[in-house]
């Protein structure tokens, strides 16, 4: 496996569901993270649209060392890219397919958007560790499990926007291996203890659909 395969594979088996924390300012970020981790969560994804995103990402990546893989969400460029390596970000979430941001973040795991066949395989041939289809909410299960038939078996897939604990076996059952999960899970403003309760709600339904092992 290459090593962005070798930090994603464990991360899934563990729980595959990805936090995303946007909003999240650093004065705040280990406090949220304590308690998804908690929940068992073991992937965080902290946009580079909230407030000061690399200093959140350093403090969480200084906080839980190789133990849960962190990175950015809306990495746009390859100068994104960079400074969420230089933070200590291992993980690079993208809302659509650049070829250039993926080649970039080789050695870490990349997790494009795609919509469309097309943009699926773009994205793999540019080197993807893994898939998001995104916005899932703007398609429908029935349309994943159509694009699964396509795809590669095996490469990671998460589904990403809408997802909530009561769709997710609906996902998993179209193909997904994962989610990332955003408003559903954390907005802006909510208590550490607010968002580990909708946590706890989100690991249960995942452990309940076995998302990883359909892979």
């Amino acid at each position: 496996m290459t090593l962005a395969t070798d930090l994603l594979a464990p991360a899934m088996k563990r729980c595959p569901l990805v936090a995303i924390l946007r909003g999240v300012r650093p004065d705040e970020v280990e406090a949220i993270a304590d308690a998804i981790i908690e929940a068992g969560f073991t992937m965080i994804e902290v946009p580079l649209n909230s407030p000061e995103p690399l200093e959140s990402i350093a403090r969480l990546a200084k906080r839980y060392g190789p133990q849960v893989l962190v990175g950015a969400g809306t990495v746009l460029s390859v100068a994104d890219v960079a400074a969420v390596r230089d933070a200590g970000g291992r993980l690079i979430v993208s809302p659509n397919v650049n070829a250039d941001v993926i080649r970039a973040s080789s050695g870490l795991v990349s997790l494009p958007g795609f919509f469309t066949p097309t943009e699926a395989f773009a994205a793999i041939e540019a080197g993807a560790t893994g898939l998001k289809l995104f916005p899932a909410d703007g398609a429908s299960p029935a349309y994943l499990k159509a694009q699964c038939a396509v795809l590669p078996k095996g490469l990671p897939l998460l589904a990403v926007g809408g997802v909530t604990p009561d769709n997710l076996e609906q996902w998993a059952a179209a193909g997904a291996h994962g989610a990332g999960l955003g408003s559903a899970l954390y907005k802006a403003g909510q208590s550490a203890a607010q968002v580990g309760q909708q946590a706890q709600a989100f690991a249960k339904a995942a452990a309940a659909v076995a998302l990883w092992q359909q892979g």
